[in-house]
């Protein structure tokens, strides 16, 4: 297994739309699967797509459902007309987060390495996640998806806030009309 490199947002593979795997089942894409996993647990990722790391192909990793799933070929659905807005972030956009529109609930479907047809439904994470790596399947980078004038925001600055916020909630405080005392 490698832990291969991760193009960054302005390489041209990543705006291309990805070829179908012709046998899910061949020895180099049961390679390629074990090298998604490997790079994405290096880069401390929930999901990740081959043209990530410069293989244009239609096959995706993620985390979901306490384990992990790779598969080739993958396409979903929505199940209704519900779109939530949610942060995310990108192996190939380090460092930065944005709030983007998904659908709250989808069917997805694809053939793992190993062969085998999967198809599931997903809500909330696991939903956004396989969104998030179909579109990178189609040269779709989640920017794409954001509001037009919505910024992109540092992932350092919004998580130090988010643990000011988190420690804030959390300390101890005096109860109604009684002063604190040290």
């Amino acid at each position: 297994m490698s832990v291969l490199t991760l193009l960054p947002d302005d390489a041209p593979l990543l705006r291309q739309v990805a070829a179908p795997v012709a046998d899910p089942a061949a020895p180099e894409i049961a390679r390629l699967a074990r090298d998604l996993a490997e790079t994405m647990q290096a880069a401390q990722g929930r999901g990740i797509a081959a043209p990530q790391v410069g293989i244009g192909l239609r096959m995706i990793h993620f985390a979901a459902l306490g384990g992990f799933t790779t598969l080739c070929n993958p396409g979903y659905v929505p199940l209704d007309a519900v779109l939530e807005g949610g942060f995310e972030g990108c192996l190939s956009l380090p460092g930065c987060r944005g709030t983007v529109p998904r659908w709250s609930r989808i069917a997805y479907w694809g053939v793992t390495p190993q062969g085998q047809r999967v198809e599931r439904e997903a809500d909330g994470m696991h939903a956004r996640v396989v969104q998030h790596e179909v579109d990178h399947l189609l040269g779709i980078l989640y920017p794409d998806r954001m509001a037009p004038g919505t910024p992109l925001l540092d992932a350092a600055v919004l998580n130090a806030t988010v643990a000011n916020t988190t420690m804030e909630a959390a300390a101890p405080r005096a109860a109604p009309g009684r002063k604190e005392t040290a």
